[in-house]
C-alpha cells in the first residue's frame, strides 16, 4: 500500500493505493476536510462502492441465470489498486482484478484531478469481456465535523422533501417517514442516526448539496449529477458527516435477486464504457 500525494495552490489530497481512497485533504490553510478515522468510530475515509453500493439481498443476485456472491458495497475498497498516471494535481487509478462475485474481464479507473478549490472525480468502467455484465458505483467520502454533527446543516440546491427510506438491516423496505418538507435546508441531528442509522433519500430533485456550519465560513459543495440516490451516514457521537452519492440503492427486502431488475443497474456489452462523475468543492 502506498500514499499519492496531488496537490495545486490550493488543495493538497493525499490517496491511499488500497482502494484508490482519498485519505486526506487539506485547504490552503491547511484545515483537513475529510475525516481521518477512529477505530472507536469508523477507520475508512472515503471508499470507492463497486460493483454495488450497499447490500444486496442474501449477498448474492443472478445475472442470467448464474447466481454469484457479493459483499455489501462490493469488492473495489479492499483492493490494491495500480496507479496508471500521475501528475502534479491529478491521479489515476486503475483495477483489473476480477472477484468471484464478478468473474468478468474489466477496467475500473478513478481518476481525480484537482482544479481550483474543486476535487473532480471520475469513475470510468469499461467492459473488456465477451460477456455483459452489470455494475453500479458509489461514493463514501465522510467529511470532517470536528465540532460534532449537529453544529452543520445540508443547503440543498433546490427545496427538497426528505422522505427517509426505512431500513431493515442493510436493505430498504417501501416504507418511508418524512425528515423535513418543502426546504432547502436540513439539520444533522445526531437522534436520526440513533434511530436510523443511515438515512436513504431516493427522490431528491437536487445534485448538489452544501455542507456548513454557522460556526464558521468553510464550506463543502458535493456536486453528483450521475448519481440518483444520496446517502448520509455517522456513527453517533463521531466528528464526521458522510454524504454518499449512489447509483443504486440496497436492495428491496423483497427483491427478486435479478441483477437486471435492480434499479440503478448499468449493464455494459463487450466493448463499452461509461463514466460518472461527482465534484468535491471546498471553500
Amino acid at each position: 500500500m502506498d500514499m499519492i500525494e496531488i496537490k495545486n495552490e490550493r488543495l493538497t489530497a493525499v490517496f491511499s493505493t488500497h482502494g484508490a481512497e482519498l485519505q486526506s485533504l487539506r485547504d490552503q490553510n491547511g484545515v483537513e476536510r475529510i475525516w481521518q478515522g477512529d477505530p472507536a468510530f469508523w477507520t475508512g475515509h472515503a471508499p470507492v462502492l463497486f460493483p454495488v453500493a450497499g447490500a444486496l439481498r442474501g449477498d448474492t443476485y443472478t445475472l442470467d441465470g448464474v447466481r454469484y456472491a457479493m459483499p455489501k458495497h462490493g469488492f473495489s475498497s479492499g483492493m490494491d489498486w495500480q496507479v496508471e498516471k500521475q501528475t502534479a494535481d491529478s491521479v489515476t487509478f486503475l483495477l483489473t482484478q476480477p472477484h468471484p462475485g464478478f468473474p468478468f474481464q474489466y477496467k475500473l479507473r478513478a481518476r481525480y484531478v484537482l482544479c481550483e478549490n474543486q476535487v473532480q472525480v471520475e469513475y470510468a468502467v469499461h467492459n473488456l469481456d465477451t460477456r455483459d455484465f452489470c455494475f453500479s458505483l458509489g461514493a463514501h467520502e465522510a467529511y470532517a465535523a470536528p465540532e460534532g454533527i449537529e453544529a452543520y446543516e445540508l443547503v440543498f440546491d433546490q427545496a427538497e422533501n426528505f422522505d427517509h427510506s426505512l431500513l431493515e438491516g442493510s436493505l430498504i423496505t417501501h416504507r418511508t417517514v418524512s425528515l423535513g418538507q418543502h426546504t432547502r435546508v436540513f439539520q444533522l441531528r445526531r437522534a436520526d442516526f440513533e434511530t436510523y442509522d443511515s438515512l436513504v433519500f431516493l427522490n431528491l430533485a437536487s445534485r448538489g448539496v452544501t455542507l456548513q456550519s454557522p460556526l464558521h465560513g468553510r464550506k463543502i459543495r458535493v456536486a453528483y449529477p450521475d448519481f440518483d440516490v444520496l446517502l448520509l451516514w455517522t456513527v453517533p457521537g463521531a466528528g464526521y458527516i458522510c454524504i454518499e452519492p449512489w447509483r443504486n440503492a440496497p436492495d428491496y427486502t423483497d427483491a427478486d435477486g435479478d441483477i437486471r431488475h435492480k434499479p440503478g443497474m448499468i449493464a455494459l456489452r463487450p466493448g463499452q464504457e461509461r463514466s460518472l462523475r461527482h465534484t468535491l468543492t471546498i471553500e
